[in-house]
């Protein structure tokens, strides 16, 4: 199977709409596994998107996404991203707007530049961590977000994670982004879950306000 091939899971009620899950840095796909899977039970069909989050930037992964959604035979594509994976789709919205309809949900994006990758980025072992990921996102000055499209974004506050080791990260944090960092003008819904950044991905809760977004174009903040 090639890189950039679609690998859908049928669900039953979604026939028409194709939810594209999209990890972070240092993430493979397979991570959106779990989130993946709950979808799935929730009746949505998806699919994961791989790129390389070190050694291509955003402006080419967001190409090679465009090239992985043409492929995609649906009405609808929604997108759910992670951490760096909502800079790709902010990317791909920029750089390639004529998109089928539909919603995106940012988990834990960077929107607005991250102060971790900047603290790492002061350092050589720092820079080669991040990658080519540092330039036109992760440092800010990343792709403004276009309108047309609902976006939701879900924050952590439970800070847990590289954040320790870069002292200053702002609070509340998910213990690598700060909520501050997340926040997008345009959004028209956001939520704080009490969740790490990378516990953003496996949780339960974070997959239920997903899947209520997807739905309805809001989280539940606080009913049943």
């Amino acid at each position: 199977m090639r890189k950039h091939e679609p690998k859908r899971r049928d669900g039953a009620q979604c026939s028409d709409d194709v939810v594209v899950l999209i990890h972070g840095l240092w993430m493979p796909a397979a991570v959106m596994s779990v989130l993946a899977r709950r979808l799935h039970q929730a009746g949505w069909t998806t699919c994961s998107f791989t790129y390389s989050s070190r050694h291509a930037t955003l402006r080419r992964n967001a190409a090679a996404l465009a090239e992985f959604v043409a492929a995609i035979d649906a009405s609808r594509i929604h997108f759910v991203a992670h951490s760096l994976g909502g800079l790709v789709v902010a990317r791909l919205l920029n750089d390639f707007p004529d998109q089928r309809p539909g919603r995106v949900v940012l988990l834990g994006t960077p929107y607005r530049g991250s102060w971790v990758a900047q603290r790492l980025s002061r350092h050589g072992w720092g820079r080669w961590l991040c990658g080519m990921s540092l330039e036109e996102g992760l440092l800010g000055g990343g792709p403004h977000w276009p309108g047309g499209r609902e976006l939701g974004v879900i924050a952590g506050s439970l800070a847990v994670g590289v954040g320790w080791f870069t002292p200053g990260l702002a609070k509340p944090n998910d213990g690598t982004v700060a909520v501050a960092e997340t926040e997008v003008a345009e959004a028209r819904d956001a939520i704080t879950l009490r969740v790490s950044h990378s516990g953003l991905v496996f949780s339960a809760a974070v997959a239920r306000q997903v899947i209520q977004f997807l739905a309805t174009g809001r989280f539940n903040h606080g009913g049943p």
